[in-house]
């Protein structure tokens, strides 16, 4: 019995690990089965990024209780690769994040990384040096709403 189930294991990691000649997928890129086409360099803009947010309107001052829910999703969801200071850990640190960019650009990045990493040409070279693609945490829009409200808080805004 326990020769048939070693053959029988055998035969299965030798199927599995053969090569296949026609196989789409790439796994270098997340989701697998995905293809990126080169994006139009004319057509990306370095302000707004790339999704559906087009104008975010900040408060003059800080929404404390959207920051403190941001905060909280952060715990859960971002400061396992990113710090809120201005230090690397897998992602770069966040400080200084509100002056480095536009909010649109936060919010399309935080709700869509994929698109922007392929097109954007800041995020390409922190890709070179971070090594790892964000994945996409599937956070709706309040919730990546709150988090910017975060970061607002992070750097200083009062």
């Amino acid at each position: 019995m326990n020769k048939l189930l070693l053959l029988i294991l055998s035969l299965a990691m030798f199927t599995a690990c053969g090569k296949k000649e026609n196989s789409d997928t790439d796994f270098s890129k997340p989701g697998g089965n995905e293809t990126t086409t080169a994006a139009d360099p004319s057509s990306y803009d370095p302000n707004r990024g790339e999704g559906k947010f087009d104008k975010v309107d900040l408060g003059a001052t800080l929404d404390q209780a959207m920051a403190t829910e941001g905060e909280k999703i952060a715990g859960v969801k971002c400061t396992s690769c990113h710090k809120p200071t201005d230090e690397k850990l897998v992602g770069p640190g966040w400080k200084g994040v509100i002056s480095r960019h536009q909010p649109e650009w936060i919010m399309n990045f935080i709700t869509n990384p994929d698109p922007m990493i392929t097109k954007d040409p800041k995020m390409q070279a922190a890709l070179e040096i971070c090594l790892v693609r964000m994945p996409n945490q599937g956070l709706n829009d309040t919730e990546a709403r709150s988090v910017l409200e975060y970061m607002r808080k992070n750097d200083g805004v009062k």
